[in-house]
């Protein structure tokens, strides 16, 4: 069983534990997922089955889309709802105030991980450090944040919508923008709506894969390259198919130089590769 699964990750568990259930159901050789949502984070969870998992690392690098809402007045040590109050304050912001500040969460920023995220540091997660009561300092982070806008207002909690790249955390945003407010902030929904090219009209959730299951349907299942729509696609012969099988460079005419690509043989997708000094050089082969 190879390709991808849409998952709708509901909120409440762990993304470890939605994949160990999809894992149990369909009892795939290899498994695996291209960006954690917290347990509180509903959403897209792409999985990755068989000789998808060799794409996650192009899933990982997506940009993904976000809908959230942050609860202000309180400052928590998990930086959302499930934490415990760390700072307090009776100021709530104007819907003015926030539009006023929203440009300096876009763009190219500067960001500090959460105490409590799966970042390592000298070999443990900071979260395990964090609950031990260590004080967990991690280093800020270039992201990127495409675009940030509110979607809904409400003096004691506002509703915001963003767009961003790969290694930004939502509850860092929702931390920073409450102590530029001036009144603290946490998050209290947090949803994922997109990842690179997949949305919720792509998103399937853990009953409805169980019935399909059950009914033999495996209509969920995504081809393995639908994760790499946006990478240039060529066609092989059968015997230049066999050479990059083989991981041996193949001639061809292409004015592309240091691209990736992926090559095709009668329709299946053979390599991932890279196209330097007028070869094709595989970086993935495929079983398929």
């Amino acid at each position: 069983m190879n390709g991808w699964i849409i998952l709708d990750k509901p909120s409440g568990i762990t993304s470890a534990h939605a994949v160990t259930k999809v894992k149990r159901l369909l009892k795939p050789k290899k498994i695996g997922h291209a960006g954690t949502l917290d347990p509180l984070a509903s959403g897209i969870l792409p999985l990755a089955l068989g000789e998808a998992t060799k794409t996650v690392s192009y899933m990982m690098d997506a940009s993904k889309a976000y809908e959230f809402t942050v609860t202000w007045g309180e400052e928590r040590d998990t930086d959302d709802r499930e934490g415990k109050p760390v700072k307090t304050s009776d100021k709530r912001p104007t819907q003015e105030a926030i539009v006023a500040i929203l440009p300096q969460f876009a763009g190219n920023i500067l960001q500090t991980p959460p105490s409590f995220s799966a970042i390592k540091v000298e070999g443990k997660r900071a979260y395990d450090m964090a609950r031990e009561g260590e004080v967990v300092e991690l280093k800020s982070r270039n992201i990127i944040v495409n675009s940030l806008e509110i979607s809904d207002y409400h003096t004691d909690a506002t509703s915001f919508i963003c767009d961003c790249g790969k290694g930004t955390y939502i509850r860092s945003l929702a931390r920073d923008m409450g102590r530029v407010l001036g009144c603290f902030g946490y998050i209290s929904r947090l949803r994922r709506t997109r990842v690179g090219k997949f949305n919720e009209t792509h998103a399937i959730s853990l009953e409805i894969l169980e019935k399909m299951v059950h009914k033999g349907d495996l209509g969920f299942l995504r081809e393995v390259e639908s994760a790499l729509d946006d990478i240039l696609a060529i066609d092989v012969t059968d015997d230049q198919a066999t050479r990059l099988q083989r991981g041996q460079n193949v001639v061809l005419p292409l004015n592309a130089d240091s691209s990736t690509m992926i090559a095709r043989c009668n329709g299946k997708l053979i390599v991932i590769c890279e196209c330097k000094d007028g070869q094709l050089r595989p970086t993935r082969v495929f079983n398929l």
